[in-house]
């Protein structure tokens, strides 16, 4: 089984975005996703950004990762 972590993008800089995922900053590939912005929410796998999500969808993803933990 796979498992993404939601969080959202501060910044973009040449192809990578440094995230922030309740707290914890880190940057991943944000190649394959077009126009990321800062303020958007994305779901990151294996260290890359990989689909643009909305911010109902993040926190029912936080919500889901807490109940797991």
């Amino acid at each position: 089984m796979c498992v993404g972590l939601s969080a959202r993008v501060v910044n973009v800089t040449n192809g990578t975005a440094l995230i922030d995922a309740n707290g914890a900053q880190r940057a991943v590939s944000a190649g394959i996703l077009e126009d990321l912005e800062p303020g958007d929410f994305v779901m990151v796998h294996a260290g890359v950004a990989i689909a643009k999500i909305t911010a109902d969808d993040e926190q029912e993803a936080d919500d889901v990762m807490e109940e797991l933990l």
